[in-house]
């Protein structure tokens, strides 16, 4: 049983994931993509998507992030993105070191870009010319930071400003499949559909060993993405093993069906934090990320205990404390029932 609810990083890779990796591994074969499952993953991701695509796989989210606004983005551009977007908080200032532009903040407390806010800001920097950065492009994060999901419309009106600007749309998707899991649509309506033009899609948070993929989804806007790949080190010469886990990930929906149960163990964690005195749920629960207030004497007993979770920068009540929870595949109803257990003070469960 686990008690760690730090991350979704912190998990083993998953058993098909596992099998592929092994049965890559069985013969010698053409490096740095010449491989037949890097050939195959182009076409199994066209059918999942619907739509003609040009994906490059990497082996971490940072990665596929940077490499892909670099390619959006002039060095005096400004990409707008949430205040607390991984892109602007959590990747050592990689996306400004591969672009030249400058990550641009905008605040709300649920994680989600306001279109208000970012007309605004887009307005200022067009007012003050050359001495602004010029706005290249919009990055969304899917799910967000706060475990929230952007319904379609909600992507299709963002995407609508930044056409009107002359922009590109990025998503950060390192828990796409927990958004689309919840969204209930397909994996292209919750896309290019809606106006992105280039998704992020992470795996190694959703069962994957080491798997990341730059996915675009107009091929021409790929033009010379290869190149800017292996310039930032980030080609690898067995390629095979970046795209045997990919297409064993995209197969037969495993994917989704990870995603589901993390999202499910993540509703079952919310609705019993729900029902104990003193706590509150402090965003809604819409994947695999839990944000509650708890009183600072049970979330220091869970940290005695051994209980993995994060202490969360955010305004609670008095002498509260916010903390957050990840789910993942690999949790059990039983991890849960064990965290809640000794949340209420009843002892952990065996």
């Amino acid at each position: 049983m686990s008690r760690i609810f730090t991350s979704d990083n912190v998990t083993p890779a998953c058993a098909p994931i596992m099998a592929a990796l092994a049965a890559a591994n069985a013969d010698a074969m053409p490096s740095y993509g010449g491989d037949r499952y890097t050939e195959e993953l182009q076409s199994v991701a066209a059918a999942i998507f619907e739509t003609p695509v040009a994906v490059f796989p990497v082996a971490t989210g940072t990665a596929a992030n940077a490499l892909a606004l670099a390619q959006l983005c002039p060095p005096f551009g400004g990409v707008y993105c949430h205040e607390i977007a991984h892109i602007a908080t959590d990747e050592c200032g990689a996306p400004e070191f591969f672009t030249g532009a400058k990550m641009l903040g905008l605040p709300s407390a649920d994680g989600k870009i306001r279109i208000p806010l970012l007309e605004a800001a887009i307005a200022h920097a067009q007012g003050m010319g050359v001495h602004h950065v010029k706005p290249a492009a919009v990055s969304l994060t899917q799910a967000t930071e706060w475990g929230t999901v952007y319904a379609p419309a909600e992507v299709a009106a963002i995407a609508a400003v930044a056409r009107s600007h002359g922009m590109s749309v990025h998503m950060d998707g390192a828990r796409f499949a927990n958004a689309l899991a919840t969204l209930g649509c397909s994996p292209a309506e919750a896309t290019w559909k809606c106006g992105v033009d280039v998704l992020s899609l992470g795996a190694t948070k959703n069962g994957a060993l080491c798997a990341e993929a730059v996915v675009f989804f107009k091929p021409e806007l790929a033009a010379d993405f290869g190149r800017r790949r292996k310039r930032g080190g980030h080609l690898w010469s067995k390629m095979r093993f970046l795209s045997a886990q990919l297409l064993a990930y995209l197969k037969d929906d495993l994917w989704l069906a990870n995603a589901r149960h993390a999202n499910a163990m993540a509703a079952l964690l919310a609705a019993g934090l729900r029902e104990i005195a003193g706590v509150s749920v402090l965003q809604s629960v819409d994947a695999n990320e839990v944000f509650a207030a708890l009183p600072e004497d049970t979330v220091a007993r869970l940290e005695r205990e051994r209980f993995g979770f994060y202490r969360w920068p955010a305004e609670t009540g008095p002498r509260t404390v916010a903390i957050r929870l990840v789910t993942s595949f690999a949790t059990e109803r039983g991890d849960v029932a064990a965290f809640l257990a000794a949340a209420a003070g009843r002892g952990t469960v065996n």
